[in-house]
């Protein structure tokens, strides 16, 4: 049996391993062949050679990530872990050394209020952050929980702080989901804004709480329906058009067709969560075959593996088919 020990002092230790040992505990799950010893600043590991040498390049990844960042959450541990197969070789000095490359990877979009570090956790993910200063519209098409719409979200924040644009436009299709709308007690917005509610959640872990009210109040940031972009010109603004695969040919091209000189659109939607009648085409699937292949247009395709939520959705979709 072998046997390493790893210096904490440059981190701080509360970070690593989390509420109540909670990220201590989740590592070892990750490790059961190894023992783990932490006292103060020191963790001592034992166990294989091959499955030390494993643990270490991933417990670096984590280290590099709470001092660069000083946070740590749970997603960022899976995330740092799903990548443990993916190892480049770097020069350290005049020797050469092993890399873990985490998923994605690439700076913060934007951060969060208490620090929270948003950023691409995918390959697919970063695609979408790199596809958008190349290209004025891009479509990111996926199962739920891949990130496409967060992402989106992000990208906006970011746009909006560098004052790359002035306002940020947030729109979905209200259609039922198996719900009946008019059955919804309270005025429009109140029987509409519960369609809106994931597009709010995500400007929350972005904004914090009294700045996005005012920005709200004051239309620098707009949520709405996709029926209220009609005969609008949406220009030196960031758009995004979520749930798009309920909006329906029509639909889809009215708002594609809203675009002003100086705007950026991005149009999320999930193929295999139609809502519409049955005998209604989704605009999406249409305007993806249409417009693939024109410049400044990007297509952008997530899977499963790129699923960022509870680990159990990834097999929840593959039971349903959609990986």
């Amino acid at each position: 049996m072998s046997e390493i020990k790893i210096n904490l002092e440059q981190i701080d230790p509360q970070i690593l391993w989390g509420p109540e040992n909670e990220h201590f505990k989740l590592i070892r799950k990750y490790f059961p062949k190894l023992k783990m010893v932490a006292r103060g600043t020191d963790l001592t590991v034992l166990g294989d050679v091959k499955e030390l040498e494993e643990f270490r390049l991933y417990f670096d990844a984590l280290m590099a990530h709470v001092e660069k960042y000083n946070n740590l959450i749970e997603r960022d541990i899976e995330t740092i872990y799903d990548s443990k197969n993916s190892v480049k070789t770097v020069e350290k000095g005049s020797a050469k050394g092993k890399e873990l490359v985490a998923p994605g990877g690439g700076e913060p979009i934007v951060f969060g209020p208490n620090g929270v570090v948003i950023k691409a956790r995918t390959p697919n993910q970063r695609k979408m952050v790199d596809s958008i200063h190349k290209n004025d519209i891009i479509f990111a098409i996926g199962p739920a929980g891949t990130g496409k719409t967060y992402t989106a979200v992000a990208l906006a924040v970011r746009a909006l702080r560098n004052k790359e644009i002035k306002r940020i436009i947030l729109t979905r299709p209200a259609v039922e989901a198996g719900e009946n709308l008019g059955f919804l007690p309270g005025d429009l917005k109140e029987k509409v804004d519960p369609y809106l509610r994931p597009l709010y959640d995500a400007l929350d872990d972005m904004i914090p709480v009294e700045k996005l009210k005012y920005m709200l109040e004051n239309r620098i940031i707009e949520v709405a329906p996709l029926a209220f972009m009609r005969g609008r010109t949406l220009d030196n603004c960031f758009v995004i058009l979520d749930e798009a695969q309920n909006a329906t040919d029509m639909q889809m091209k009215m708002f594609l067709t809203r675009m002003g000189p100086t705007a950026k659109f991005i149009v999320t939607g999930d193929v295999t969560q139609i809502d519409l009648p049955k005998k209604q085409q989704s605009g999406l699937n249409t305007a993806i075959k249409l417009l693939d292949n024109i410049e400044g247009i990007d297509v952008i395709y997530l899977s499963g593996s790129d699923v960022v939520r509870h680990k159990l959705v990834k097999s929840i979709l593959s039971a349903y088919g959609d990986i």
